[in-house]
């Protein structure tokens, strides 16, 4: 962390963020508080400007080729589950989805869009890798190819792609911002809407909260929704099976049992 010193000042108190990558940092001095991180990508600018993160403060570029960032550090805490239910995600969600602003961006950044057939190929490639063999699975990829091409979708938009109630930050000001787009991707809206309809929100609640989000509930998004789940909770299966976390896996695929059940998928 010495890069950081440098950067700020020895008056600066600097601690880990934690993280999956470990090049994130908390930052104080007195009553200014920043959140720290290397190589974040170009479109967080985009995100600051939209009001989606929280205030991007400074970049800076290392001798090195590094980059840093400096985000407001803001009080407040992660959602509950039950929040997510609640206008506020909602209309966030929908702000995402319809900016042309961050769609132009990620173009720019030469991200490619992400469709069900390319997604469907590697889950295939990766089930035979790390030869996972049970019906659950069988069942659920014979699915996932019997509708790949009508989930097919034009309308691709910026989606987040981890919607988890952990990634949502509601300020003590009450202002809600959408954190960790690491895995953002140009994508069908279905592929961020399906796993937060299917986790956080009652069935019979689907149609109110998607009216708040400004779509109806079509049988073809039902159907696109409950293909993305299906192919997430696939990818998890064998995310954890590759890092060797038995009873996460066991835990992921009892979830799997129950979604295939849930979508009369046997």
């Amino acid at each position: 962390m010495n890069w950081l010193g440098q950067i700020l000042g020895s008056e600066w108190h600097i601690s880990p963020a934690g993280g999956a990558t470990g090049d994130a940092y908390f930052a104080t001095h007195n009553d200014q508080k920043l959140f720290l991180k290397r190589n974040t990508s170009p479109f967080l600018a985009v995100l600051s400007a939209e009001g989606i993160v929280p205030k991007l403060v400074w970049t800076k570029r290392m001798e090195n080729g590094d980059v840093i960032t400096a985000q407001h550090w803001l009080s407040g805490r992660e959602l509950k589950p039950k929040d997510m239910n609640d206008r506020p995600v909602a209309e966030q969600l929908r702000k995402i989805h319809t900016s042309k602003e961050l769609l132009d961006m990620l173009k720019r950044l030469e991200k490619h869009s992400l469709d069900p057939a390319s997604i469907l190929n590697r889950l295939k490639q990766s089930i035979l890798k790390e030869q996972i063999d049970s019906n659950d699975m069988t069942h659920a990829i014979q699915y996932l190819e019997k509708h790949v091409e009508a989930v097919h979708f034009e309308d691709m938009v910026v989606c987040h792609c981890d919607l988890n109630h952990n990634n949502w930050l509601l300020t003590d000001e009450k202002q809600l911002y959408l954190i960790d787009w690491d895995g953002a991707m140009i994508a069908d809206p279905a592929i961020d809407l399906g796993p937060l309809l299917y986790h956080y929100v009652e069935e019979e609640n689907w149609e109110s909260w998607l009216s708040m989000y400004g779509a109806p509930l079509t049988d073809n998004l039902r159907k696109r929704m409950a293909w993305y789940v299906l192919a997430e909770t696939v990818t998890f299966v064998v995310w954890h099976k590759r890092k060797g976390n038995e009873k996460a896996q066991k835990e992921v695929q009892a979830e799997l049992n129950a979604l295939l059940k849930r979508l009369n998928i046997y």
